[in-house]
């Protein structure tokens, strides 16, 4: 675990395509949306009316996704039931590019679900499908066979154990033996207090709370009662090296007797809205930098600013490979014998429809106001600008959808657009006034090449419209009335447009 030194930014993009295997319990995260209205009369319960439903990976499939997003190759070996839910988790995996070939359906299992019951941002209940056993020795056998293939061509495997059942200390024991004999990192996200069943791992990443647990119940507030706790879970449990993770505090790497401890403070700016899935953030993170070949410290830095941006989120949201890179470009490099220190950049991100969708969820789940508009904005004006700053001032978010080189030379003829797609996302999402940059259109002449595809998808709360319309002329405004959206037709500002600006500059 030595490593090579490798600047942040270049260990990031050497993430892509490097195979990672997660083994452990895999299940489906389920959110119900609402609003409630009223009471019940058959109960003092409040009634919650449902708007929207949306499903994702969760447990061993959010460290998947994070993995994912961070553009490593995932791979996943777990038992799910051979069931309806069973066959969404595998539908959702394989969307994500996510390696499959070890996702094994049983009919002696049963599928995790977990489902979430939302009021605005408010978490009203939530209910567990399970049923926690440990899996068959045959099933475990099945299992290993599996590993011995998947492990042929990575450098690191995490164990993400929910105790679920998945990870017997049998199987523990001959997964780790059997990654060893490879030369593979083990890294291990625990579970329980009983820690001796990783032993032969090189990794443990417990917080703070699990640190002290894992070892009788020790303080674990200062520097020095970590370095203690974590030295006993080594000493005593047969691990290699703890990571222990500190919220506030940021992260302590201990080894074994007479090794060097690195202590790696948290930025101390970050609003913190939400730490779900954190810990999937930071063990993926490690385990992709360490992917790479760089060493544990330069991995586990990352992981902290990795963490960092996770937490400012709401929900359990995975980290993205750009915003890493975003923020990293903001940090200055010579600092990082102390903590890394984050710099909120405000570049807007540039995503894909069904991502965007995702994010968009999460902001409705804090409350917030959605609003969308959409154009080519091939030269970028003042018109523009002060369109997009009054639009904003409606909305606590917008999102603008942009169209592709393909839609905008079906609306405006060959010679056009001036600048490319990527080059007027990136002028976009550079706008104080822009949240979200997202394409669309169509590819061919008869496609529809309108944006109510992507407003179905999307569903902003208010959809803007520049220029001199009523409601009935704009062919997106069915669409956003019927998920209960508004459609505020704003005014265009004279003497300014892209046509002329072209004009101009031809003389």
């Amino acid at each position: 675990m030595s490593g090579k030194s490798l600047k942040d930014t270049d260990i990031v993009n050497a993430m892509e395509g490097v195979p990672v295997l997660v083994v452990g319990d895999i299940m489906l995260d389920r959110f119900v949306y609402g609003r409630v209205e009223r009471i019940s009369p058959e109960s003092p319960v409040p009634v919650l009316s449902v708007t929207r439903e949306n499903i994702m990976l969760g447990g061993a499939g959010n460290t998947l996704s994070n993995l994912i997003n961070l553009r490593c190759q995932g791979k996943i070996l777990s038992i799910i039931g051979d069931d309806e839910d069973g066959t969404k988790i595998k539908d959702l995996a394989q969307k994500q590019g996510i390696d499959v070939s070890g996702l094994i359906q049983s009919p002696k299992r049963l599928s995790i679900v977990k489902t979430r019951f939302l009021a605005g941002h408010q978490q009203l209940l939530r209910t567990d499908f399970e049923r926690i056993e440990d899996i068959s020795d045959k099933l475990a056998d099945q299992l290993l066979e599996k590993a011995t293939a998947l492990l042929s061509d990575v450098k690191v495997m995490i164990l993400s154990d929910y105790g679920k059942g998945i990870l017997t200390p049998k199987l523990l024991k001959s997964l780790i033996a059997l990654a060893n004999d490879k030369d593979v990192t083990v890294l291990v996200d625990p579970k329980g207090t009983d820690y001796s069943i990783y032993a032969g791992a090189d990794i443990v990443t417990p917080n703070k709370k699990e640190l002290s647990e894992s070892t009788g119940g020790l303080a674990v507030d200062t520097d020095g009662q970590v370095i203690e706790a974590a030295r006993k879970l080594i000493d005593t449990s047969g691990i290699h090296a703890v990571i222990a993770t500190r919220s506030k505090d940021g992260m302590s790497i201990v080894a074994g007797q007479g090794k060097d401890i690195t202590h790696i403070r948290s930025a101390s700016d970050i609003e913190v809205f939400d730490v779900s899935g954190a810990g999937d953030t930071v063990i993926a993170t490690i385990a992709a930098a360490l992917a790479t070949g760089a060493d544990i410290v330069a991995a586990a830095s990352l992981a902290n600013v990795a963490g960092s941006i996770v937490v400012a989120k709401v929900g359990t949201a995975p980290i993205r490979a750009q915003e890493l890179l975003d923020v990293l470009r903001h940090h200055d490099p010579a600092d990082n014998a102390r903590a890394p220190r984050i710099e909120r950049t405000r570049q807007a991100p540039v995503l894909g429809d069904h991502e965007a969708r995702e994010e968009i969820l999460r902001w409705k789940a804090r409350g917030l106001k959605i609003g969308f508009t959409n154009g080519c904005f091939d030269i970028v004006h003042f018109g523009h600008v002060t369109y997009l700053n009054d639009a904003r001032h409606k909305c606590d978010r917008l999102v603008v959808g942009l169209n592709s080189d393909s839609s905008v030379r079906i609306l405006k003829g060959e010679t056009r657009p001036v600048h490319d797609e990527q080059s007027r996302a990136a002028v976009l999402a550079a706008l104080g006034s822009v949240d979200m940059v997202v394409l669309f259109g169509a590819k061919e002449q008869g496609q529809d090449n309108t944006a109510c595809d992507l407003l179905d998808l999307l569903q902003p709360d208010i959809y803007f419209k520049g220029g001199d319309y009523t409601i009935d002329q704009i062919p997106e405004a069915p669409t956003v009335q019927k998920h209960g959206g508004i459609v505020d037709v704003m005014p265009v500002y004279e003497g300014h447009s892209t046509t002329k600006s072209i004009q101009k500059m031809q003389g």
